[in-house]
């Protein structure tokens, strides 16, 4: 019987499948990227709203505690957005005629609330609950990054799964003395110099993970010596953290 394909379509077919192949691995790493890209996560991107409000200037420059403004997060799974009667008590004697805050003033006199675009918002099935996360001395800047150095507020993390889980599986690297968690900076304080930002989660490159360094303390070799080693574990005891516990499905997907 006469051969029906050439001997060249061998090759073709070899081809079309190993080619399959490296354009679904292809695909499926762009996929990825994409997900993870900052025009899905938004981290990083600055989103409109009524007011540029400027938590540079607020916290940094005139000192204003978190629980100021977001008054419920000590007690709320909600941190609360501030009320426009917040923002007037100073603003009825400062700045009370820019034009920048005519929104705040308007919503003062009408009673209608300014309409501000949720900046860190999870999906419906995600439960978190801010108050037992500040009750066992998680900061607030481990999730929403330095707030303190941000003029309009941006999204500092992603926030996937993973992420979130890296602290549930190891607590010990994200806890700290519950009179810091609305400090900002902890953690890239030195004696000499200032080390690279700290990402939450990973080794810094002085200190260890989310350690600060004690100015003046050091060891046998004359290097800088955490203030914080192995402090983590102690909280951990302290605040009476189950880890076991923190990895259930059930605790966030309720």
């Amino acid at each position: 019987m006469a051969q029906i394909f050439h001997p060249s379509t061998n090759t073709f077919a070899r081809a079309t499948i190993f080619g399959a192949a490296f354009i679904l691995a292809g695909a499926a790493a762009a996929g990825g990227m994409f997900v993870r890209s900052s025009y899905v996560t938004q981290v990083d991107v600055v989103r409109d709203q009524p007011v540029p409000f400027s938590h540079d200037h607020h916290v940094s420059g005139l000192g204003i505690d978190c629980r100021y403004c977001h008054t419920s997060v000590e007690k709320s799974s909600f941190a609360g957005i501030p009320s426009t009667e917040i923002c007037m008590g100073c603003h009825s004697q400062i700045w009370k005629n820019s034009e920048l805050l005519a929104p705040v003033r308007e919503s003062f006199r009408t009673g209608q609330s300014l309409q501000w675009t949720r900046v860190t918002d999870l999906p419906d099935f995600v439960y978190f609950n801010h108050s037992i996360h500040i009750a066992k001395g998680v900061a607030c800047e481990s999730c929403h990054g330095r707030v303190d150095k941000m003029p309009l507020m941006r999204k500092a993390h992603a926030m996937h799964m993973e992420w979130c889980l890296e602290c549930h599986r190891h607590p010990e690297l994200a806890v700290r003395d519950k009179a810091d968690v609305f400090k900002f900076g902890i953690g890239e304080e030195v004696s000499q110099g200032n080390p690279p930002e700290i990402i939450f989660g990973k080794p810094n490159s002085v200190g260890g993970v989310g350690e600060t360094l004690e100015p003046g303390r050091t060891d046998a070799e004359g290097q800088d010596t955490p203030k914080y080693a192995s402090h983590g574990e102690e909280l951990v005891k302290r605040y009476g953290i189950v880890t076991k516990q923190l990895t259930d499905c059930a605790i966030c997907h309720r």
